[in-house]
């Protein structure tokens, strides 16, 4: 087993009783951050977490090696507009990867604009390993730090769209669901 299939089943281990009987109240009671979220004191209409999809990706520099990305996130939404998260992706070269999280959510950040919103992440990703290992800067064995300016549009209060900056690479557009 890759070590990213090893983490994204530590990370999904604590779901299996949701799995094992499906129950949106069962998937609200889990903490992505056990321990950070004792406060939630979110902005109105924002949900406490967000599971996102991706299937496009446009990369700044054409190469033939080039895979579409496809991603899914979740991201456990804290007090003062910080949260947590992970994401499972197959990286610009099709190697399955992670992409554990932190960050710091902006709800209005242009005055006027209520439906537009931003946020940065900062992690670690895993992913980038053998040929591809120089693809990503401060790689150690597969290993490196990453931060992810996003800048999304709020279309009702449940679903948005998103933009990820993924440094001098790509740019990828996804739908976020919030609940």
């Amino acid at each position: 087993m890759s070590l990213a299939a090893g983490c994204a089943l530590a990370l999904l281990l604590p779901w299996r009783s949701a799995i094992a009987t499906p129950s949106w109240s069962d998937l609200a009671d889990f903490e992505l951050c056990p321990g950070m979220s004792a406060a939630m004191a979110r902005p109105a209409g924002i949900g406490e977490r967000d599971v996102s999809i991706s299937t496009f990706t446009h990369h700044w520099t054409h190469s033939d090696e080039h895979k579409n990305v496809r991603s899914l996130n979740l991201r456990q939404h804290l007090d003062d507009d910080r949260f947590c998260g992970f994401s499972l992706f197959t990286n610009s070269f099709g190697q399955p990867s992670t992409y554990l999280f932190t960050g710091k959510f902006w709800p209005e950040p242009i005055p006027g604009l209520p439906r537009v919103y931003a946020s940065v992440s900062a992690g670690m990703l895993y992913g980038y390993v053998s040929r591809y290992k120089n693809k990503v800067p401060l790689n150690v064995k597969g290993f490196s730090p990453a931060i992810v300016p996003s800048i999304g549009f709020r279309i009702t209060p449940q679903l948005s769209i998103e933009a990820h900056v993924l440094g001098t690479a790509a740019l990828m557009i996804g739908a976020d669901w919030w609940y």
